[in-house]
């Protein structure tokens, strides 16, 4: 037996060649065969030539073995590749779950700091956080430069802050109560109006940002120490009046114009998307799917009809269209004011000659803003003409009309002998309608409105009448309690905060 091995090594070795190679090499080995380094032996030869032949016939014979059970080695090739691919795919999901948990995580934390989402095409500059410190100072604005900063100083959480300024194609919940009132003219007005956590933010953005910025001297809209009474004294006595609205005020102003006036003031443009987010809304269809309700939006975002922000708002934007209708205004020596969306233009004969060319000049300015011209609330008024300015008659004084002012009177007259039962003032509720136009009575006319009050109030006294009154209440259009009532005179008057169309 060879030195030191086995035999099962010793079989190993005799098959890997043949029984008389392994001889010869022990053989060798151990001295009893001469080796011949310059010329082999022909015996040794052929022994070492049939080993070699030996070995290749077993290569070939396990070959032969391989192939005679190929589909099962192919099989057994597949079974392998397919669960190293299964284990490479384990451990790759493990990754990406552990990446998608840390990046959860981070999200979170980034969340709890800073507003980064608003909506699909809302957040593009939320990323862009540094406010124009200077250009806010120098206008006595308030510095913020995040949502963050915006928040706290709003008083509420950011979580809040993030659901009220979102933007929604399609939502569970709505930050607005919508409802139709009646128009002057004919038709029905849409009023959207803010829910309560909505409108104290709105109140907020109105009081510490909004009413601080300049607006023009020809506005007289919405404007702390104005109203309509300021706004027709500038017309008083003139021997022309032209009076043009606009149409669809507020839905011309879009979203991204609300976002850009905020940018012009200086805010970073993160603050500007959910200042501009949480002062516009689309118009919103509601839809019920396997008996749940959803808020389809169904327009572009705008300034909403109903939000107090909306009227200061597009007096800011107006600025430029009010300075260049003062412009235009002093070439044809022309007074100018403007009230929400009613322009009002006035002179004396001299001028009157040039109305033509100021209205057409009006109508390219108001082009080029971005607005439209009513067609039909275009009015020229002349000499002769009962001359009126946002419902005050400025013929030679501030007054009321007379015909509207015997009628009302002639009301309360019928209230007191018969009840307000089947009594009509107005388009809306009555009550309402009567204490808004005493309200505008007692504006231009303080003397005569005080009068009408103190009657008003002796009749609410009567049980009759208080009985009756909610009756009627309850038969008529009631506008909500997020709606002044007293501010709306259903027929002339100052408008309410909500309505400038």
């Amino acid at each position: 037996m060879a030195e030191g091995l086995t035999r099962q090594q010793l079989y190993d070795r005799i098959r890997a060649s043949s029984k008389e190679e392994f001889i010869l090499e022990e053989m060798t080995r151990l001295g009893f065969w001469t080796k011949n380094t310059a010329m082999p032996s022909p015996s040794e030869m052929l022994i070492r030539r049939e080993g070699e032949l030996r070995r290749e016939l077993n290569k070939l014979m396990e070959e032969k073995h391989r192939y005679r059970h190929r589909e099962q080695m192919l099989n057994e090739i597949r079974k392998q590749r397919m669960e190293a691919a299964k284990a490479k795919r384990a451990a790759t999901k493990l990754r990406n779950e552990e990446k998608r948990k840390e990046k959860a995580a981070k999200w979170a934390i980034e969340k709890e700091k800073n507003i980064v989402y608003l909506g699909e095409e809302v957040s593009a500059g939320l990323n862009k956080v540094l406010s124009d410190e200077a250009k806010l100072r120098a206008a006595g604005l308030p510095i913020y430069h995040d949502g963050a900063a915006l928040a706290e100083a709003m008083g509420i959480t950011l979580g809040k802050l993030r659901f009220l300024s979102f933007d929604r194609k399609v939502a569970t919940v709505t930050h607005y109560k919508r409802f139709y009132i009646p128009k002057k003219s004919g038709g029905r007005r849409l009023i959207s109006a803010p829910m309560p956590q909505l409108k104290a933010a709105q109140y907020w953005i109105l009081e510490n940002i909004l009413y601080k910025v300049k607006h023009s001297d020809a506005a007289h809209g919405f404007v702390p120490g104005k109203s309509i009474v300021t706004n027709a004294a500038n017309h008083v006595g003139q021997d022309i009046v032209i009076n043009i609205d606009l149409r669809d005020f507020f839905p011309t102003v879009a979203y991204n114009r609300v976002k850009g006036m905020f940018c012009n003031l200086g805010y970073s443009e993160q603050v500007s998307t959910i200042l501009g987010l949480l002062c516009t809304e689309p118009e919103m269809e509601p839809v019920n799917l396997d008996g749940k309700d959803y808020h389809v939006a169904t327009s572009a975002r705008h300034l909403p009809q109903g939000a107090p922000c909306s009227p200061a708002i597009t007096n800011i934007i107006c600025y430029k269209l009010d300075r260049r209708f003062e412009g235009l205004a002093r070439r044809f020596n022309y007074t100018y004011t403007r009230y929400a969306d009613d322009m009002t233009f006035s002179a004396k004969e001299a001028a009157a000659n040039d109305a033509g060319k100021l209205i057409w000049g009006v109508k390219q300015v108001v082009k080029e803003e971005g607005f439209v011209v009513h067609p039909d609330k275009l009015k020229v008024m002349r000499k002769g003409d009962k001359r009126e300015v946002t419902g005050v008659v400025v013929n030679e004084k501030l007054s009321i009309d007379r015909e509207t002012l015997r009628k009302f009177r002639a009301l309360l007259h019928q209230i007191s002998v018969s009840g307000i039962e089947g009594k009509q003032w107005g388009k809306g509720n009555i009550v309402s309608s009567i204490e808004g136009y005493i309200n505008y009575v007692q504006m231009v006319k303080p003397e005569a409105g005080q009068q009408l009050k103190t009657k008003w109030q002796v009749l609410l006294g009567r049980t009759d009448i208080k009985s009756q009154t909610r009756a009627s209440s309850t038969g008529q259009i009631v506008i909500p309690p997020v709606v002044p009532p007293a501010q709306d005179s259903g027929e002339t008057g100052e408008k309410p905060w909500w309505d400038v169309m």
